[in-house]
């Protein structure tokens, strides 16, 4: 498990002040009014920014850092990620886990076969769908819906799954 979890990434300056405009890769966009703080990923090195100012434009949230009050300031983050610890991170519901911490994991057929690798969670609207590479390097597409997850082993990095009819590839 990493002790940093993405929260969006920074697609654009906005305006001429020092504002960003971030896509969020959380499930809850509105949860960046919360934060106070985030950790900015350039790829050398991590550092901690303040946020000073919340809005939301589309799909985007714009966001204004403290102490950054010039678009030539920001300029440089563009497409960098920003983070935020575990501590930090949204309460999970029952059920309910970071996408990072599924990345990974085996996935089991409730009949004991091996089914492959987790490799993607693709954010649908609907209900998040598991992308899984199987043995035989073909792509299956599990529906996270109860039907067909039936347990997720944390600890083992586990999930067991039932296949509906017409899963398999």
């Amino acid at each position: 498990m990493d002790d940093k979890l993405r929260v969006g990434v920074i697609s654009s300056t906005h305006g001429i002040k020092g504002e960003v405009k971030v896509f969020p890769t959380t499930d809850e966009p509105t949860r960046f009014k919360k934060m106070k703080q985030v950790i900015l990923d350039t790829g050398k090195e991590e550092s901690i920014l303040t946020i000073e100012g919340v809005k939301f434009f589309k799909q985007f949230v714009i966001l204004k850092f403290e102490g950054i009050d010039n678009i030539n300031d920001v300029e440089k983050y563009k497409g960098k990620e920003l983070y935020v610890t575990r501590e930090n991170a949204q309460r999970l519901g029952k059920n309910e886990y970071f996408i990072g911490d599924l990345i990974g994991m085996t996935v089991i057929e409730d009949t004991g076969r091996n089914l492959g690798i987790l490799e993607e969670v693709l954010l649908t609207g609907a209900n998040d769908v598991y992308q899984v590479r199987m043995e035989s390097d073909e792509e299956l597409l599990i529906p996270a819906i109860k039907q067909c997850i039936l347990s997720v082993d944390m600890e083992k990095k586990e999930m067991t799954v039932h296949l509906l009819e017409g899963l398999l590839p």
